[in-house]
């Protein structure tokens, strides 16, 4: 069986931070706490602080770091993001910024205000990214995670053909949209407030899609309803949404929680952090999942 790939202890985590030839003078390093692939340091000495994180490829994810942080640079050059100063090795550093972490529930309050740094981020990045383009499209990485999950026999083989189907139902009333950059882990925990401007962080999985995954990923994480998820889409499309865009972004909240639940599912075999149950995660997705395809069926299969 293919070996798990396992993140670093505390201690050696320490050396290899301190090993790094940016620093001057004393350092201070602190764990940042609620990562579930990656794991991340505040480390302070003469000059600032900085945020380390440390992660490796994971091609079961389709993460590649040389892209992200490609995708870092020019996300600080387009003003989204904080200034990337070191990304090899398996280990990213980047400015830290003593901005407030977003919750859900500042999602839900500032919705025209986050509408807002997602157009600007879809409709900008592309004038920054460099080399080769990536394309995310949740279905393909869906399919992709099925032959993952089979080909290392996990425990939910029984159960892949009716994802599949679940994926194939949702991907069919997709509405066509114009291909944008977008982030596509839009976690609120992604969001950062520093008082006076929004900025986003994580692009491990950014690329080349439409603007759907991001509004429906966002929409899902922070737990919008249909009111405030329609309130999402009027502010971003500058206009009330149509049936067909609402059926789409519900159906997408659904592929974006299957994506997510699968995720998971591929990490109990791959991915070895400590402290974290991808059982646990896994099953509080499809819970979510089982919610979503449930309103959405009762709204768009009558």
């Amino acid at each position: 069986m293919e070996s798990k790939t396992s993140l670093n202890d505390n201690a050696s985590a320490h050396l290899r931070i301190a090993a790094l030839p940016l620093w001057k003078g004393r350092l201070s390093i602190t764990a940042l706490k609620g990562g579930i692939s990656n794991e991340s340091y505040v480390v302070e000495d003469d000059t600032g602080k900085y945020v380390v994180r440390f992660g490796v490829d994971y091609p079961f994810h389709h993460v590649f770091r040389t892209r992200e942080a490609m995708t870092a640079r020019a996300a600080h050059r387009a003003g989204f993001a904080p200034e990337l100063y070191h990304a090899e090795d398996g280990i990213m550093v980047t400015a830290f910024l003593g901005a407030k972490t977003w919750t859900s529930d500042d999602v839900r309050a500032n919705i025209p205000r986050v509408a807002d740094l997602i157009r600007q981020f879809h409709t900008n990045m592309p004038e920054y990214i460099q080399g080769p383009g990536f394309m995310f499209w949740v279905f393909h990485m869906i399919r992709d995670y099925i032959r993952t999950l089979a080909a290392g026999k996990s425990r939910f083989v029984a159960q892949l053909p009716t994802y599949l189907a679940i994926a194939e139902e949702m991907e069919a009333v997709q509405k066509p949209l114009p291909i944008i950059f977008s982030h596509n882990d839009l976690l609120p925990a992604n969001i950062l407030d520093d008082g006076q401007r929004l900025w986003l962080i994580d692009f491990e999985y950014a690329g080349f899609s439409t603007a759907m995954f991001d509004l429906a990923g966002l929409a899902s994480n922070a737990g919008l309803d249909a009111e405030a998820s329609n309130v999402l889409l009027e502010a971003y499309f500058n206009g009330p949404p149509d049936f067909d865009l609402q059926r789409s972004h519900a159906a997408m909240q659904c592929a974006s929680l299957l994506r997510e639940a699968m995720w998971s599912m591929v990490s109990e075999l791959h991915l070895n952090a400590p402290g974290i149950d991808y059982a646990a995660y896994t099953a509080e997705n499809l819970e979510r999942l089982d919610q979503a395809l449930e309103r959405y069926r009762a709204v768009y299969r009558k």
